[in-house]
């Protein structure tokens, strides 16, 4: 009987041993628990603040973004630029395409009438053939723009004469006054292209 009652207090011991030594590891696993805890929140503060920009990297990625928008208008300015000048030194090319254009059936009766004159017997027929080719110029360059300016009988204007040579007037109301007209002035679309050069009553 002693026997069997040390085996079961043995036993019991064991037991108990057991027990605290569970209760020790677990007490054990929940300090490590709690002690690694902040070291994870710790290390998850660290990622978010390394992930997030800083102040200066947002500010050079500011600018590079401003750079290339440069960059990039730059060089669309700088095409614009080169199409213009090849725009316009082709319209130089051909900027007085449509009037030579027109003008070009006055050409040909020019040669017909230079072919007419040397088997022309009589002088009325070649100055009539003439006198309509005039007209003809004539009618073709005011559809273009051109007009005479009228000058004989209106007052001398520096900004639409120019003034040859004075003479008497042979009256007072003549003075200061176009006597005559050298050279007739010429308009285009109201702009003066020509003076007219004109003698001026004094």
């Amino acid at each position: 009987m002693k026997f069997n009652d040390m085996l079961k207090k043995k036993k019991k011991e064991n037991t108990d041993n057991t027990e605290n030594i569970n209760e020790v590891n677990k007490e054990q696993l929940q300090d490590e628990g709690q002690e690694q805890a902040p070291v994870t929140e710790a290390t998850e503060t660290q990622q978010e603040t390394a992930a997030a920009p800083t102040a200066e990297e947002k500010l050079k990625d500011e600018l590079a973004q401003a750079n290339d928008k440069y960059l990039r208008l730059y060089a669309e300015f700088d095409n614009f630029r080169r199409r213009t000048i090849k725009e316009r030194e082709e319209a130089r090319k051909t900027e007085g395409k449509d009037v030579i254009v027109a003008l070009l059936p006055v050409l040909d009766d020019f040669e017909r009438a230079q072919r007419a004159m040397d088997k022309a017997t009589e002088v009325a027929p070649v100055k009539e053939g003439v006198t309509l080719i005039q007209n003809k110029l004539k009618n073709i360059l005011s559809q273009k723009g051109l007009k005479e300016m009228p000058s004989i009988g209106n007052a001398f204007d520096a900004d639409l004469h120019e003034a040859i040579t004075n003479i008497p007037a042979p009256t007072d109301d003549l003075k200061g006054k176009v006597m005559d007209e050298m050279e007739k002035g010429y308009t285009l679309n109201d702009k003066v292209i020509r003076f007219a050069k004109v003698v001026v009553g004094a």
